[in-house]
């Protein structure tokens, strides 16, 4: 027996008080709908209404029992409606993962736009590091990421890559501070500030290569501890920082470099066979703030940083 069906048909008679109105309001055939609750009631074992020529009235067993029908019903509504939203990723708990210094206008677009999408879906955001965020994709304790490439981690798939050029923050009354732009050979024999290599050491050692590849030899490369000491070497004027535009700190200008030779590649990234629709929605929803507030670009700049194709392959949307 169908006894959600048979409940929802008790629930109409006991409403309407009569077999034909409950009838046509459910588009079923009178006898039809007589005949189950007859089956209903032989399944309890009780009667549930008082049938006479006007109409039907409810027993006091039939009484006590709509009550919890009612609740039944309710609740299978309730149990439905939560697995609609888990099935469309809505509801539940994303575990996600974002870099440094993403830029909180981003990171509050990301969480506003994954919000809207998902408003019953619990987000556990953490920044970490581009090494560990790969680390923890593959052991799977990260549901979904905003990833720097190279992300070298096996058992990964990607969104889109973004773009994101490179230029030089130095101290506004340095002699190339009134330049449009510098070329990245001009930068030989300068000190340059770097993020610290732990935090991605792929894109650290890439970033080198490209700047030797262009006719760059840098007197030093500094990893700074922290902001506030790389902040500081620009500021001195001892050291130049590579860095994506962004609003300069007082007292010091950001100049692009010719050709755009060097960029960041962002896109989002999950364990391969795990992009559900909770994924997806972070996943658009990063897409989004990285391209309207972050500024990245969804073609890279000339001449590219690798060959292409070389980062796009084996990438795709999510599923």
């Amino acid at each position: 027996m169908d006894l959600l069906g048979h409940l929802r048909h008790f629930r109409a008679v006991a409403e309407d008080r009569h077999f034909g109105r409950a009838a046509e309001r459910l588009r079923i055939a009178q006898p039809s709908l007589s005949q189950r609750i007859k089956r209903l009631e032989r399944e309890l074992g009780v009667t549930l209404f008082d049938r006479g020529p006007r109409g039907v009235e409810l027993t006091p067993a039939g009484l006590l029992l709509l009550a919890e029908a009612k609740e039944v019903l309710e609740s299978t509504a309730r149990l439905l409606a939560t697995a609609a939203d888990l099935r469309t990723g809505r509801a539940g708990t994303l575990r996600a993962a974002v870099p440094p210094e993403l830029g909180p206008a981003v990171l509050a677009a990301l969480l506003t736009g994954f919000e809207s999408a998902s408003p019953g879906t619990r987000l556990e955001l953490r920044e970490l590091p581009v090494a560990v965020m790969a680390r923890e994709l593959a052991q799977h304790t990260v549901d979904v990421a905003v990833v720097r490439h190279p992300c070298p981690a096996a058992g990964l798939a990607f969104g889109p890559v973004l773009h994101q050029p490179l230029g030089i923050l130095l101290a506004a009354g340095s002699p190339d501070a009134d330049r449009p732009e510098l070329a990245v050979a001009e930068l030989t024999g300068r000190r340059l500030v770097f993020f610290p290599r732990a935090t991605a050491p792929a894109l650290y050692d890439e970033m080198l290569t490209t700047l030797a590849r262009h006719g760059c030899t840098p007197e030093a490369v500094v990893d700074p501890p922290g902001p506030d000491v790389a902040g500081a070497l620009v500021l001195t004027g001892s050291a130049v920082a590579l860095v994506p535009r962004t609003a300069p700190p007082p007292g010091t200008v950001w100049r692009p470099l010719t050709g755009t030779p060097l960029a960041w590649r962002t896109s989002t990234a999950w364990p391969t066979g795990s992009g559900g629709p909770a994924v997806r929605l972070f996943a658009e929803a990063a897409h989004e703030a990285l391209t309207e507030h972050g500024g990245l670009l969804p073609q890279p700049p000339n001449p590219p940083l690798v060959p292409p194709g070389e980062v796009e392959q084996g990438t795709r949307p999510p599923t």
